[in-house]
């Protein structure tokens, strides 16, 4: 059975409920457990002064087997009796090695007060000692035992938080992949069938310098087509002239453009530039690009396209004198959907960000951006592609 987004979503509905109640339960009875442990234990000090008060009473009747026993079974509970003028009598399971032993039971003394109201032990109408004690190491951990508990569900629900958001965008992908290619396969028709009116149209001598317009054109539309039908599939790179595509793309762009917006270009370095990239998808890089600037520009400007080296890179610098991005949008401008436009959908500078940085190995992002001045886009390209890079990318 295909597992669809909306069958993700209940599937992670149905995961958090049922994390939320195991660990609603794991936290109660844990809590439960430790409340019994620490009155299990307070009945155990009780117990130990009680122990302690029929010695130190010296009465003929009492079994001193047993209360030595009593005595001796407490090997985990802290404990520290003290007179009552603060003087400590004894001392159980607690390690004073390497210490000075007054001053470190006097400290604790004040900490297991804090901890436990101390216990009294009545030795005569006149005298009594105190009995103070602390949890035991093992109820000391199982203290902690529900925040780790939570730490451990947070990390549930981050690990199942990814686990659904590829899930959520694998099917955006899917989604994506067959629009662009049912897109492609139904542009394909007409496409074939403008080609052959224009050859009609030549062969009847029509405006010899027309043709040439629409026969671009037409060409154009069969590029764009086959734009669509390559993303999901694995595009090849091959080694070609930075210089040629983008003059190409660039020329394409002016002549479309109005007269108002004017577009340039300049090389810093060396050329013709020699890169490994796929023709017709770079090119739509650029397109996408220089087409964002013109609309920021509102159709009056200037673009400026500026090739230049970047140690183990080629950086091309796309700027505009458009109406700018805000610095908080910076990252914000690659993501699908996002848009300033009335009309969109909000794809392209992700398309070319998936294009630059999925499939050339290189790099994009807004090098700077001034409200109301401009705004400059860097690709950076790398001049030798790794091994991998080689062999062709799912886009």
């Amino acid at each position: 059975m295909k597992i669809t987004f909306d069958n993700f979503q209940k599937i992670k509905y149905a995961f958090t409920s049922v994390a939320v109640v195991i660990v609603c339960l794991s936290v109660y009875f844990t809590n439960q457990l430790i409340n019994d442990m620490a009155e299990e234990e307070t009945r155990k000090m009780e117990l130990w002064a009680e122990a302690t008060r029929k010695i130190v009473a010296d009465d003929e009747t009492t079994d001193y087997s047993f209360v030595l026993k009593v005595i001796a079974d407490n090997t985990t509970i802290p404990v520290i009796v003290a007179d009552q003028n603060g003087e400590v009598t004894q001392y159980r399971n607690i390690d004073l090695e390497g210490k000075d032993t007054a001053s470190c039971l006097m400290a604790l003394i004040g900490d297991f007060r804090d901890a436990h109201e101390p216990i009294e032990i009545v030795l005569d109408e006149s005298t009594s000692q105190f009995l103070y004690y602390d949890d035991s190491v093992l109820l000391k951990k199982l203290l902690y035992y529900p925040y780790i508990q939570w730490g451990v569900i947070v990390l549930f629900f981050l690990i199942l938080f990814f686990v659904f958001a590829s899930a959520k965008k694998a099917e955006q992908d899917r989604v994506w992949v067959g629009l662009s290619k049912e897109t492609a396969h139904q542009l394909g028709t007409p496409i074939s069938s403008l080609m052959a009116w224009v050859e009609l149209l030549k062969s009847k001598g029509v405006e010899p310098q027309l043709m040439p317009e629409m026969e671009n054109d037409v060409n154009r539309l069969s590029t764009i087509a086959e734009r669509f039908s390559k993303i999901g599939s694995k595009p090849e790179l091959e080694l070609v002239s930075l210089d040629d595509v983008l003059d190409g793309a660039l020329a394409y762009m002016d002549r479309r453009t109005s007269s108002r917006v004017t577009i340039s270009d300049e090389y810093k370095v060396q050329r013709p530039v020699k890169l490994m990239l796929n023709i017709p998808l770079f090119e739509w890089v650029i397109e996408n690009l220089c087409k964002n600037a013109i609309d920021a520009m509102e159709g009056k400007g200037a673009i400026n396209v500026v090739v230049s080296d970047c140690g183990d890179k080629i950086c091309i610098d796309v700027s505009d004198t458009g109406k700018g991005i805000p610095r908080s949008k910076f990252g914000t401008v690659f993501n699908p959907g996002y848009t300033t436009k009335k009309r969109g959908w909000g794809v392209g500078l992700s398309l070319v960000k998936r294009i630059v940085e999925s499939y050339h190995e290189g790099k994009i992002f807004v090098k700077r951006s001034e409200i109301n001045k401009g705004t400059t886009f860097r690709i950076l390209l790398p001049k030798r592609m790794n091994s991998k890079a080689s062999e062709a990318r799912n886009l």
